[in-house]
């Protein structure tokens, strides 16, 4: 009989396998180096916002001299600083920029994404162009048609110019997203005797429930922010908090109160965090509810 050769047998190779678990590893590295860089200023806030002011510049790196009297003296309006009003504006400038900014820019929005009319895309570059101005640039022109008409100091004198920066954004994000709905939706919909309009407000916004809520973090962070704009047209009685923690005195006058200016932007974070987790929730029930639509 003749001899048959066997071959040796080998085995398989587990590359495939070690390039995911790597792959794996250097996103979960990636992940961790980002989130330290972005959260170790954070933290370091809030630690300096817990110490006691003398121990201001204590190099511990964990909590120290534990004490609460920075944010007394946040609130505390002997000093001159009225912080629960700063809030107070902070709330309403922001608040009302993100629901004007939202309304105008749904609408415009969806005519830009749906609508067929002459020099669309025209009106589309003026809207990316007046984002790109500089807000330096405009400090000086607004300040004196504010001051013109009266408007200087007032809450109309913030909202207005923080309108024109948040709405390029609203437009453009909600367009983008406005383009990616399939056409049939809203077919269907005047299929059954929708109007245009009908549509729109029962299928279409629904559906665009999580780019809206996510458009909405944007633009009140964005307007939350603020500080160039509101440093020059506002008062004392519509001042921010950005403007109010950058003018904030302590109780000497030739030292930087740096605690209480600590515990003042841990608690003007506060609102953006809350925020962000409460519109995560809806973002991902819209996300469900159009999926099942």
């Amino acid at each position: 009989m003749a001899a048959t050769a066997t071959l040796p047998r080998t085995a398989a190779a587990p590359a495939p396998r070690k390039r995911f678990v790597w792959r794996s590893v250097r996103t979960y590295i990636s992940a961790a180096i980002i989130l330290l860089w972005c959260l170790a200023p954070f933290y370091w806030m809030v630690v300096t916002a817990f110490r006691d002011v003398g121990y201001t510049f204590d190099p511990t790196f964990f909590f120290t001299h534990v004490t609460f009297d920075n944010f007394k003296t946040v609130f505390d309006t002997s000093l001159g600083n009225h912080f629960a009003q700063n809030l107070l504006n902070s709330f309403i400038v922001a608040g009302v920029t993100t629901v004007v900014a939202l309304v105008v820019g749904v609408f415009a929005a969806y005519a830009l994404a749906r609508l067929n009319f002459r020099f669309k895309f025209a009106v589309m570059g003026f809207i990316l162009g007046a984002s790109m101005f500089p807000g330096v640039a405009l400090v000086t022109p607004l300040f004196q048609l504010f001051t013109n008409i009266g408007w200087m100091g007032t809450y109309q004198a913030l909202i207005i110019p923080d309108i024109s920066f948040t709405l390029p954004l609203t437009v453009y994000t909600l367009t983008s997203f406005f383009r990616e709905m399939p056409w049939e939706l809203e077919e269907a919909a005047r299929i059954d005797g929708c109007t245009q309009g009908e549509a729109f407000r029962k299928v279409i916004l629904p559906l665009a429930a999580p780019a809206t809520f996510t458009t909405a973090i944007l633009a009140f962070i964005g307007a939350w922010n603020e500080f160039l704009i509101a440093s020059q047209l506002s008062s004392d009685a519509t001042k921010t908090v950005t403007v109010a923690i950058a003018s904030f005195a302590g109780s000497q006058p030739h030292v930087e109160p740096y605690t209480a200016v600590m515990a003042a932007g841990t608690i003007v974070t506060i609102p953006l965090v809350i925020l962000v987790l409460v519109f995560q929730r809806k973002i991902v029930a819209g996300l469900t509810a159009g999926a099942v639509k």
